[in-house]
């Protein structure tokens, strides 16, 4: 009897067919993630097993990989035989610290003798004989005890740590999100990489209007999400002379919507140059002037690729509480302008009309402006830039 790790596979055993590319994905995403440390990992269908002499180290890698549903420490027994598992409870449990249990048993191996219900009662008869402190619960116990019966073998358990659940990152195609300092937009990558995508990110800068703490807030929030997804990487864009071109032709109150179309010209652009095949955005309906519907509908008119919109339909509230779980809350509200703010007009419109934005659109040359933006993009290091 030896004790392990089991992984269970949650939504992706839906997949049938695809079933396997799936596994194979998280596996090299397991293998990734535990780079350094000490494991053997064998993988079958239904099932992950890691053995470890450090399984608590493993564990806090193991919570922050999408696709897995859940990480039972168990006991392995090779030797399927009632009265060896019957031994194995007994050892298992003498130092029982529960007054109420039942046993839960789930029987895989159709070609086992003995149906999942009678190897409950076996057991649960061979504690209630043995420590006599010990009664039947089945409704509120204690303690479930979790018995599996597998080709591979029998497992006891009763320790379970929730996963991350969702989808193995890189499952999916790749995609770019739009970064800002703010609250959302890390929250939408997280979600987006729950759905096995690969998300690399494009921020826009706008010195000297911003200031080089703002990137580096940036950075920081990347390198919180890169525990989900170790190959992020940063595009960075010069923003300022589009905003200040747009600033120019007096757009007043449209302002936040032509900008926003400004970016989405040159993210959508960038992104299909480079090959993603969506753009993620932070956006929430409504949160913002630049996010009502009609708001979104206007800019959203100059996209060439799919935008995905991972918290479009939660409240504040809800994006604050899933920053906080994901670690990036307390750098988001850190209080450095981004290029979204330092131009926004008193009064924003919440319902901008395509013709109105189109027309001043013509005032200038949006198609040179959008080229020469793209012409300032770069890769960026992650390493933060110091203040001069």
């Amino acid at each position: 009897m030896e004790k392990i790790l089991m992984i269970k596979y949650g939504e992706l055993t839906t997949k049938k067919g695809n079933r396997n590319l799936f596994v194979d994905t998280l596996y090299n995403n397991i293998v990734k993630k535990l780079d350094g440390l000490n494991y053997t990992i064998k993988k079958y269908r239904s099932r992950m097993y890691i053995i470890s002499d450090n399984i608590k180290k493993i564990i806090e890698k193991l919570e922050e990989v999408f696709g897995i549903y859940e990480i039972d420490i168990v006991y392995k027994l090779d030797n399927k035989d009632i009265e060896t598992i019957k031994n194995s409870i007994i050892e298992i449990y003498k130092d029982h610290d529960f007054k109420t249990f039942k046993v839960k048993t789930k029987r895989a191996d159709k070609n086992y003798e003995i149906d999942s219900m009678e190897i409950s009662r076996i057991l649960g008869e061979e504690l209630l004989k043995k420590y006599s402190d010990l009664k039947v619960n089945v409704k509120n116990p204690d303690k479930v005890i979790n018995l599996e019966i597998r080709e591979e073998g029998v497992f006891i358990y009763y320790d379970k740590v929730k996963g991350l659940g969702g989808y193995p990152v890189g499952i999916q195609d790749r995609a770019l999100a739009m970064i800002s300092g703010g609250i959302d937009s890390p929250v939408a990558i997280y979600l987006a990489l729950k759905k096995g995508i690969h998300v690399d990110c494009i921020y826009f800068d706008s010195p000297p209007h911003t200031s080089i703490d703002a990137l580096n807030k940036v950075k920081k929030l990347i390198k919180i999400l890169k525990k989900y997804d170790s190959d992020i990487k940063l595009y960075v864009v010069n923003f300022s002379n589009a905003q200040e071109e747009i600033y120019a032709h007096k757009a007043n109150s449209y302002m936040i919507t032509l900008m926003r179309r400004m970016m989405y010209r040159v993210a959508c652009t960038f992104a299909g140059e480079i090959g993603y095949s969506a753009v993620i955005t932070g956006e929430s309906i409504g949160q913002v002037a630049s996010q009502t519907l009609p708001s979104l509908s206007v800019i959203n008119e100059v996209t060439n690729v799919p935008v995905i919109r991972p918290v479009a339909c939660l409240d504040k509230i809800e994006i604050m509480d899933i920053a906080r779980k994901i670690g990036t809350y307390e750098t988001s509200i850190l209080p450095y302008e981004d290029c979204c703010t330092i131009f926004l007009p008193k009064h924003p419109v919440i319902n901008p009309k395509l013709y109105i934005t189109e027309q001043i659109e013509n005032r200038f040359d949006c198609f040179k402006l959008t080229v020469n933006t793209l012409n300032n993009i770069k890769e960026e290091s992650l390493e933060e830039k110091s203040v001069l």
